[in-house]
């Protein structure tokens, strides 16, 4: 919809004129609300396997009866947090579990619902933002490259996808740790996901199979104790139980 042609109100302005008390003034136009939601999504960075998701499309398991139950409240949680925001005990989630349980839906289903609430956010995957921060420090990097840091601090809602899937090195720790201790302090809405273990979903150094990246590793071990330590501040846990491959499951 073109606002411009298409409005009679405001003439295309995006502005009507208004009275009270014999006064004029000015206030926005009902049509700039028009396409407002399908803007704000296509400026949240979802990647396009989950463009569609939402927590009603989100699979629970028939042949898994022990993870049913688990995954159940994973999306009373969700549902329930988007429902609430911003009167939430904790502004944000934090999403732990094993490669394809189903995180990643959950997490942009919460986005998305936000942003139909008239919330904005953005999308990164973990690897791809620090990538985009790091190139930013050259002079010829392109805008987004140099915005991406500031917009990982500022934005209102951030999801951050396969937290800790990247080596350690100072310059993971400082940047990630500066991010999330920032948006902790503003009290602004983190969605984490991450497919490492922790001890607060029931693992303990030396258990398990130490074949890859999920059990081999643990979450303070890749991105530092003080940036665990702020997103348990600031996020509800949601443990994710191991159900096989979710999205293998969801394109059966």
């Amino acid at each position: 919809m073109n606002v411009q042609e298409a409005c009679n109100i405001c003439g295309g302005s995006g502005w009507k004129i208004t009275e009270r008390d014999g006064i004029s003034g000015a206030e926005k136009c009902q049509c700039q609300d028009i396409g407002r939601e399908t803007r704000m999504e296509e400026r949240a960075n979802i990647p396009l396997l989950y463009q569609n998701v939402s927590v009603e499309n989100f699979i629970l398991p028939s042949d898994h009866p022990v993870a049913r139950t688990p995954l159940a409240t994973a999306v009373i949680t969700v549902r329930g947090y988007v429902r609430d925001y911003p009167n939430v005990p904790k502004p944000g989630l934090l999403f732990l579990g094993a490669p394809g349980s189903g995180k990643t839906h959950l997490a942009v289903a919460a986005l998305r619902g936000l942003i139909a609430r008239g919330f904005e956010g953005v999308f990164f995957d973990y690897q791809t933002l620090l990538n985009q921060i790091r190139s930013g420090y050259d002079e010829a990097s392109g805008t987004m490259e140099r915005e991406a840091y500031k917009m990982a601090l500022d934005t209102p809602i951030l999801v951050l996808d396969d937290v800790g899937a990247h080596r350690v090195k100072d310059f993971v720790e400082d940047t990630v740790t500066s991010i999330i201790t920032h948006r902790c302090n503003q009290k602004r809405a983190t969605i984490v996901t991450s497919n490492l273990r922790d001890p607060e979903t029931g693992d303990q150094p030396g258990s398990g199979m130490e074949a890859d990246l999920y059990s081999k590793y643990f979450l303070e071990e890749r991105i530092g104790m003080r940036a665990r330590s702020r997103l348990y501040e600031m996020c509800k846990l949601i443990t994710m139980p191991d159900v096989g491959d979710y999205r293998k499951k969801k394109r059966g």
